[in-house]
């Protein structure tokens, strides 16, 4: 009997270590999953449901096939065309004059007259054309004293190149991304001079200086308009990572760069936010609410594309939410026009993040560390605070549902980098943000971006005369 029930004791032992040990393997196994879940989610990652740039999805981006739409390839009935137009006078005319008529006979006199006339746009063969000034002296005629002329303030130098020789070469290596080297070759192919890259550098250091008055009138200018786009993207300085922080609307943009993305950078002195009263676009950083004194519009793709990695995850409340944030856009136009019955819409909004709510597992609190919450229940908390920021663009015909217009422009700078890799000086950067807002601005309100920087050469653009004028 006693063997018995030490035996009994023994068995309800190992049963009891069997529990612990088949609980502490269920937990690690639920660990492991949801691990494993949270890596497979990451590995699906693409440009189409999270902020993952085209650029980095490698071989496993997708095609870009075109959509069947059963219409013919090219221009489609109503495109705006841009055809050559033939202009009134040519720079040259060439007489197609006919020989002798088919029966042998000579033409008579006077009889030749135009019948049909096509023209061929061509560029004629580069060259450069080559300026001398000479300095003159003379004598006087009462006193005989010597007086001699002046140089224009531009021409310094015994040698040098003019005004329209800098502004290409700034337009290709700052608007068309071009290296310095391949600049340099250009010259040499087109025009047999090879430009130096030290030339290139003092061009770029030039115009940066040109253009600080005209910095100003871009930053006065967006700092009291109505709306205005907000973003940042990273780039290498000095073998550090900095930001490049951009403000921008439909008629100008503003880029400077930073060491810090957040507080210190968009509340510094270069920033345009700490002035600003108008909408602010921009997408769900937390420092730019920070900022009381304007109005917060966030950026519906951001959502749709963090929805989007949710619906493929099986989320019912993301598919919910995202059918509602396209219907809002598809009945307000676009973004362009306030919707109708703006309560009702409201409502569902709240109801689906009350779904939400249900779906998503709660936060899981960690021994000395911050809850570790889904990517689902972060972003229901991000549409729960910010739902006036989030529907802005329904409400307010000002608003638009994007924030398109900042990342257009800083597009380009991707550009850059790829072409130089990275900014080696700080100084260098900075003469890139001035000069690349300057053409953003330019190209904007359709001025001649190769004229324009030719007059910053000589201290002055349209941005500085129009200040004056008023």
């Amino acid at each position: 009997m006693y063997r018995l029930l030490e035996r009994i004791e023994k068995l309800e032992a190992e049963q009891t270590e069997l529990k612990a040990e088949n609980a502490a393997l269920r937990q690690e196994n639920a660990q492991l999953r949801a691990e494993n879940k949270e890596l497979k989610a990451r590995l699906a990652q693409t440009s189409q449901n999270s902020h993952k740039p085209p650029s980095q999805e490698g071989y496993h981006k997708k095609p870009a096939l075109p959509k069947t739409s059963g219409k013919k390839q090219g221009g489609q009935k109503g495109h705006p065309g841009n055809t050559l137009q033939m202009v009134s006078q040519a720079d040259q005319v060439v007489e197609c004059k006919p020989g002798k008529c088919s029966c042998g006979a000579d033409l008579a006199a006077g009889s030749l007259r135009v019948v049909e006339s096509r023209q061929v746009f061509d560029l004629p063969q580069p060259k450069l054309q080559v300026l001398e000034y000479r300095r003159l002296s003379g004598s006087c005629q009462q006193c005989g004293a010597k007086v001699s002329g002046s140089f224009p303030p531009q021409v310094s130098a015994p040698v040098q190149y003019g005004e329209g020789v800098l502004a290409l070469g700034v337009v290709l290596s700052n608007a068309c991304q071009v290296s310095y080297q391949k600049i340099s070759l250009l010259f040499s192919d087109l025009f047999g001079y090879k430009i130096n890259t030290s030339t290139l550098l003092k061009a770029n250091k030039q115009v940066y200086e040109g253009l600080g008055q005209s910095e100003a009138v871009i930053k006065t200018a967006l700092t009291n308009s109505q709306l205005a786009h907000f973003d940042e993207t990273g780039l290498r300085v000095e073998g550090r990572l900095h930001w490049l922080h951009t403000c921008s609307n439909e008629q100008y943009s503003y880029l400077f760069v930073d060491s810090h993305r957040g507080s210190k950078a968009l509340r510094g002195e270069n920033s345009i936010l700490p002035e600003f009263t108008g909408w602010a676009v921009h997408d769900c950083l937390g420092t730019y609410f920070t900022f009381t004194n304007c109005k917060h519009s966030v950026c519906g793709a951001h959502l749709l594309r963090e929805l989007e990695a949710l619906i493929e995850a099986g989320s019912r409340w993301a598919t919910a939410m995202k059918t509602l944030l396209l219907s809002l856009y598809h009945h307000s136009r676009q973004g362009k026009h306030q919707v109708h019955y703006f309560a009702y819409w409201q409502e569902l909004y709240e109801d689906f993040c009350q779904q939400g709510l249900q779906e998503e597992p709660l936060p899981e609190y960690q021994h000395k560390a911050r809850p570790r919450k889904t990517k689902g229940r972060n972003l229901l908390e991000r549409l729960l605070k910010h739902k006036d920021a989030v529907l802005a663009f329904a409400q307010h015909q000002l608003v638009p549902f994007t924030n398109n217009q900042a990342e257009r422009d800083l597009r380009p700078a991707k550009g850059k980098l790829k072409v130089a890799g990275c900014f080696r000086t700080f100084s260098g950067a900075a003469t890139y943000a001035r000069i690349q807002c300057f053409v953003a601005t330019c190209r904007k309100q359709q001025q001649n971006l190769f004229h324009q920087l030719k007059n910053a050469l000589l201290g002055h653009t349209f941005l500085t005369m129009t200040a004056l004028a008023t």
